[in-house]
């Protein structure tokens, strides 16, 4: 199996050792403690589960800005995006050990503790030429600028013991996995070669073809679906609905076996092209050979080009900086001249009027109405569970 990035075995940072844990858990009621912004909490997961291989924790100020200059740290290890813990929080000291509680758990449980190794004032231009380098815009309308901006301009860096993962396990039982556990699923399935899909959204047919398409060219074993549990943009479907949906498409159209369904528990960024690295670097922790970067992948309104999350490994990212590969996707639809889901670059025959397109306006509408999307869009039994969704939600 495909190495993780930056060293030979992955690095949780979750206390797996239910003795150890439990005696950090009672130090922890006796540590002073900070409430931490869902961004600094969505990144202790990540570490805790292993994701963010091989980082020990929060990223330091001259660490943070070498990273959104030119993806590496000042050591030189390849990193797509700063792992920041951002607060308000005024009265911690370097050298001090303290308790994180997480903003996103009822009663606000200590989610992890940190060794504080420096508290760094951050200054407003340094903030901006963060946001910057990692979304390509300062637009405060951008959903990934503005919680960006609002994270705090004290950074804590230092070490972290993580103690559990936030809501995830207990919200999305069956579906949030730890790239450990992932890993080891892979393994047991006796898979080597792996092909991965990020997913926010529901996956209409196609994101299905696709998958195929990805397997079929790449002759893999199987396809890790992995899709975002954490917070999202207003408007975005909640990860209940998409889970459900992308399910009941695997159990419908899929062979058995070939297919895992995963979740992960992170807070999207919605930083496109950076996003998509970062997406890479995640699925190598996983045991992942290959990712699909498809149109617009991480994007966000009209902010970046449609392929430049594809440019970005062939002109930024160093070609040794990660053993994974890209497997690059055009935009996919259905052709109504070859009665089938392709590629739209494989179809140079095809004018727009040849293709079976919605936009996700009018599914929307249709679903609200409890109107099926033409099957060649979207699988009856899905658009079912997203119309009662819609239905619910307009309702």
């Amino acid at each position: 199996m495909i190495k993780p990035h930056g060293s030979d075995e992955l690095n949780p940072l979750f206390v797996d050792n239910s003795e150890q844990r439990h005696a950090l858990e009672a130090e922890a009621e006796n540590l002073p403690s900070i409430l931490l912004n869902s961004a600094a909490a969505a990144n202790a997961v990540m570490l805790g589960g292993g994701y963010f291989n091989p980082l020990t924790g929060y990223m330091n100020l001259a660490d943070a800005m070498a990273v959104a200059e030119n993806m590496h740290t000042s050591s030189g290890l390849f990193f797509p995006v700063p792992v920041l813990n951002l607060t308000s929080e005024a009265g911690v000291e370097a050298g001090s050990r303290i308790a994180l509680r997480d903003p996103n758990v009822e009663g606000n449980p200590v989610l992890a503790i940190m060794d504080v190794d420096a508290v760094e004032s951050v200054t407003e231009e340094q903030i901006d030429f963060m946001a910057e380098k990692i979304f390509r815009t300062l637009d405060p309308n951008h959903p990934g600028v503005a919680t960006f901006k609002s994270l705090g301009k004290t950074m804590l860096s230092g070490s972290i013991q993580v103690l559990n993962f936030s809501y995830f396990q207990a919200d999305f039982p069956d579906t949030f996995r730890t790239a450990v556990e992932i890993r080891n699923e892979i393994a047991e399935h006796g898979w080597n070669k792996v092909v991965a899909f990020q997913t926010r959204n529901p996956m209409h047919r196609a994101h299905e073809e696709l998958c195929r398409m990805a397997m079929e060219d790449l002759g893999t074993d199987g396809i890790l679906i992995h899709m975002l549990l954490g917070k999202l943009k207003p408007g975005d479907i909640p990860a209940e609905v998409r889970d459900a949906s992308i399910r009941k498409m695997v159990e419908v159209y899929f062979p058995e076996n070939t297919v895992m369904i995963t979740g992960y528990g992170f807070d999207m960024l919605y930083a496109g092209p950076r996003e998509a690295v970062l997406h890479a670097v995640f699925r190598q922790n996983c045991g992942c050979s290959h990712l699909i970067v498809g149109r617009d992948h991480a994007g966000v309104g009209d902010y970046y080009g449609g392929f430049d999350a594809q440019t970005i490994f062939e002109e930024e990212v160093p070609e040794d900086a990660l053993e994974l590969q890209i497997y690059n996707a055009d935009h996919t639809a259905y052709s109504k001249k070859l009665n089938k889901v392709v590629m739209m670059r494989d179809a140079p025959d095809h004018s727009k009027d040849d293709f079976v397109l919605l936009s996700g306006t009018a599914v929307r509408e249709m679903l609200g109405k409890g109107i099926a999307p033409p099957p060649e869009f979207s699988r009856p039994e899905v658009a079912k569970i997203l119309s009662d969704y819609y239905q619910l939600l307009d309702s």
